[in-house]
């Protein structure tokens, strides 16, 4: 059996590096994978992306281009809406490889038009990272329910229109994906209810396979040890929040971080704490946490990610929503306890009292309160710590993961016979 992953990136963002991590889990139990991507990072021969510089950098154009109608909405959101009206040239090249199976991930930054999807001409499965599937655009609707309808009236574009851009990319996906010989994979329970409520998925089969992860890659390292590497102090209790566009995108919460920590400042935890923050480096006008922050810039690898989340002793993420972050797994992974809004598909990961807290959704006071439960008891904090890798251990392995998917995918190569 011979199965396609299609994503924009292969190594680069979240999705991207859970895509990845599932493309080399299926090829650890004898799937045949293979990845075509929009732009490539790894040097990994099973992945395919142009190679021609002119089409290289086409693709990097296409985010551009596909973004130039959003211009007529000056007074917009600014976070991500992807339209995916400029053709590709996907098509020849599934053609070529020829596989049993497709299994789409994230898509968009132009890599594949909407209308693309129908003419693949093989089973699919679409695991779903964000919403964007099946809303006009966005990729997380915040407060808005309009994708279990039209869409339209869209509020991230600041339209009074229900005939807007929004509706016009609801109305391409309707119409495109009618026939599709689909199932739909969500990796938390979340995403899986938010697909089955719209409008576009409603009638298409939907399973919850959560993303794994490497327990080899990331496992407790001793943290004197990481303390050691990293240059971090060995008297302080370090708070640790980061993720790709930490600062940039309002849904990862940085907005909350500050109060939180602000909070923690005035309290007899002031002297005893420190902010560790990956993602972005330190900027010129460093944000006032009232604690000491060491910044630590983008980290892409394994093993600089690993160390950090052993030298922490709590991984905070006061996402507003989110699906299945890779931070909150790859924390818990090391056996860092973690401390979350209870939103999105984060429950799946934090069991409250238990490997984690989840704090009510944008309460700040309650957040920090949540850092302070987990740090003030040593004993309580090793069970924690324990949980959280035994979690990861029975329910998040690569291997787990990669195991349902291939009785996914057998089972629709058979079908399709």
């Amino acid at each position: 059996m011979k199965v396609l992953l299609l994503s924009t990136h292969d190594i680069l963002g979240g999705a991207a590096r859970a895509t990845y991590r599932l493309h080399q889990g299926l090829k650890d139990i004898g799937v045949s994978s293979q990845m075509l991507v929009q732009e490539k990072y790894s040097d990994d021969k099973t992945v395919f992306a142009p190679k021609i510089r002119l089409s290289q950098g086409i693709a990097k154009a296409k985010l551009t281009f596909d973004a130039l109608p959003l211009k007529f909405y000056r007074q917009r959101s600014k976070t991500t809406f992807s339209l995916q009206w400029l053709p590709d040239k996907v098509i020849p090249t599934v053609t070529q490889i020829n596989p049993d199976v497709i299994n789409l991930h994230w898509i968009s930054a132009g890599f594949m038009q909407i209308e693309t999807i129908a003419k693949l001409k093989r089973p699919l499965v679409w695991t779903l990272h964000d919403m964007w599937a099946f809303t006009g655009g966005c990729h997380y609707s915040g407060e808005c329910d309009r994708h279990t309808k039209s869409c339209g009236y869209c509020p991230l574009l600041k339209s009074n229109n229900n005939w807007d851009l929004s509706h016009w990319v609801w109305q391409r996906k309707a119409k495109a994906w009618r026939d599709l010989n689909l199932t739909i994979v969500t990796p938390s329970n979340w995403l899986a209810k938010c697909a089955n409520s719209s409008s576009l998925f409603q009638n298409f089969p939907v399973e919850v396979i959560p993303n794994g992860i490497d327990p080899q890659k990331y496992k407790p390292i001793n943290r004197y040890l990481a303390r050691e590497l990293l240059n971090l102090p060995q008297d302080k209790q370090l708070i640790l929040f980061g993720s790709l566009l930490v600062t940039s995108e309002e849904r990862k919460g940085f907005h909350f971080l500050q109060p939180t920590l602000q909070n923690l400042s005035k309290s007899s935890w002031k002297d005893k704490l420190e902010v560790v923050i990956f993602g972005t480096s330190e900027p010129e006008i460093p944000p006032d946490f009232g604690l000491k922050a060491n910044y630590f810039g983008t980290l892409n690898d394994d093993l600089s990610l690993a160390l950090l989340y052993s030298a922490a002793d709590v991984f905070v993420l006061p996402s507003t929503q989110d699906n299945l972050p890779n931070t909150v797994m790859e924390a818990i992974a090391c056996g860092t306890p973690c401390v979350a809004f209870n939103i999105g598909g984060i429950s799946d990961l934090i069991e409250h009292l238990k490997n984690g807290y989840l704090a009510q959704p944008y309460n700040v006071e309650d957040l920090a309160q949540g850092i302070v439960w987990v740090l003030e008891n040593p004993g309580r904090y090793q069970k924690l710590s324990h949980r959280a890798r035994e979690k990861v251990e029975q329910e998040f392995t690569i291997e787990i993961q990669a195991n349902r998917y291939s009785s996914i995918f057998r089972e629709l190569k058979a079908f399709s016979l």
